[in-house]
């Protein structure tokens, strides 16, 4: 990977590729579940707190096999074990299913055709059909390496069973280290039999190894959630340009445009509109909302139509209600509007309490910040802000107030009455303006 980053922790959708395993994992319903690491350990612990886990330290990695014999000694003798890859994600829950409901034992894999298996250790089965093993591909004979079925690492297994067999594998090998397909042709000599699962789609079983496999990964992932919109009748207009980075609840005709990215907890009601490029993240958009080109919007919640955008900019504790527009190159961050108010363009907004009806002019300012402190501007409904104004708060603009274009508010504006403040406008006769010399 290249990274600092432990491979466990790349994310996929915006999240540690783990969390997506350890989510699969507890559909299952498993009685425990251990996870073996290695390098960066805490950094691991760490992005997966909340999950229950059984971390299991690796302090030398010397295979597959030498893995999973860390996890061993935690694991009950009479217990099915589920061994899985951390790097492989998208895995689907009904595949693992499928695994653990037709296991009949001591030992079972999973196993997946592939065009080009290149890299895998190779399925080797009897004249029969039957496995009797697998071959590494470093290790594997030319041959061998026309086999298309590969092993995908995913084994289940009697603890008891695999205990014994693990304790005797060697590590001589090209890598000097303990594979767990080792114990693969012992599972044979002792039942007769070595029991597969073949996975239907190779995509769901990818890992990651590099930074193209990991961006494959992504697009498989996102592939498969654009599906799920779609299916519960989202109108994507390029499915395979968009990017959801959390969970997603939509409504009815819902319409999103290309290059669109949802983080977080998004919700959308019944036609909500998100124009092209726009990001949203924690945000909660009421029926009819429609969200213009290439906003950003983080913590929103509107509580009727109203329309934002395009280039807006919405910070968490903006509140929109029906009617509003929000338009191009406007800020906002813990703001209120009331029906009906408009801030069409090139507004700052902040810490800031909005009435029904209100007019922001283009390039109004409320100056919220001392250096120290925060402070709240209020402007009551029906309110007209006039272009170019300052609001300096905490500063009370009153019901049905007109503020002069130009203006900078110190002192709270009174209801019904025209504030100005403005220096004098002088012109000087004859006044040349300074030239560079030539």
């Amino acid at each position: 990977m290249q990274s600092s980053r432990p491979k466990m922790l790349q994310p996929i959708g915006g999240r540690p590729m783990l969390t997506h395993l350890l989510d699969t994992v507890g559909e299952l319903r498993p009685e425990a579940v251990h996870v073996v690491i290695g390098a960066g350990a805490e950094a691991v612990r760490a992005a997966c707190e909340g999950y229950d886990v059984n971390w299991v330290e690796q302090a030398e990695r010397l295979g597959t096999g030498h893995a999973v014999m860390q996890a061993l000694p935690d694991v009950p003798d009479g217990a099915a074990v589920l061994v899985l890859l951390g790097d492989t994600p998208l895995i689907p829950a009904g595949l693992l299913v499928e695994m653990v409901s037709e296991y009949r034992g001591p030992l079972s894999l999973l196993t997946v055709e592939l065009d080009d298996p290149e890299g895998y250790g190779r399925i080797l089965r009897d004249p029969g059909g039957n496995i009797i093993g697998v071959v590494e591909h470093r290790d594997a004979e030319p041959h061998q390496h026309a086999i298309r079925e590969v092993n995908t690492g995913i084994i289940m297994a009697d603890s008891e069973k695999l205990r014994g067999w693990l304790a005797r594998i060697g590590n001589d090998n090209a890598s000097g280290e303990y594979y767990l397909p080792d114990v693969f042709p012992m599972a044979r000599a002792e039942s007769g039999e070595i029991q597969g699962v073949r996975a239907q789609h190779p995509e769901d079983l990818s890992g990651a190894n590099d930074r193209a496999q990991l961006a494959r990964l992504e697009r498989r992932y996102q592939q498969r959630r654009a599906e799920r919109l779609m299916a519960a009748g989202v109108h994507l207009m390029d499915p395979a340009r968009l990017d959801l980075r959390g969970e997603v609840e939509a409504g009815h005709d819902v319409l999103i445009d290309v290059n669109v990215v949802l983080e977080g907890r998004v919700t959308l009601g019944d036609e909500v509109e998100i124009g092209v490029g726009a990001v949203l993240k924690d945000c909660e958009l009421a029926a009819g909302t429609r969200v213009l080109a290439y906003s950003v919007l983080e913590g929103v919640r509107t509580t009727g139509a109203c329309d934002i955008g395009p280039f807006a900019r919405l910070r968490p504790g903006t509140e929109l209600s029906a009617g509003c527009r929000v338009g191009n190159f406007v800020e906002a961050k813990n703001a209120r509007l009331g029906e009906g108010s408009k801030a069409s363009h090139l507004s700052y907004l902040g810490d800031a309490e909005i009435g029904r009806e209100v007019n922001i002019g283009a390039g109004t300012i409320t100056c919220n910040y001392d250096g120290a402190n925060k402070h709240r501007t209020v402007i009551e409904d029906g309110a007209f802000i006039g272009s170019d104004t300052q609001l300096v708060a905490p500063v009370t603009v009153g019901r049905n107030a007109t503020v002069g274009a130009g203006s900078t508010v110190t002192k709270d504006a009174p209801p019904e009455a025209l504030t100005v403040s403005r220096s004098r406008q002088t012109s000087i006769e004859g006044w040349k303006r300074p030239r560079k010399e030539s």
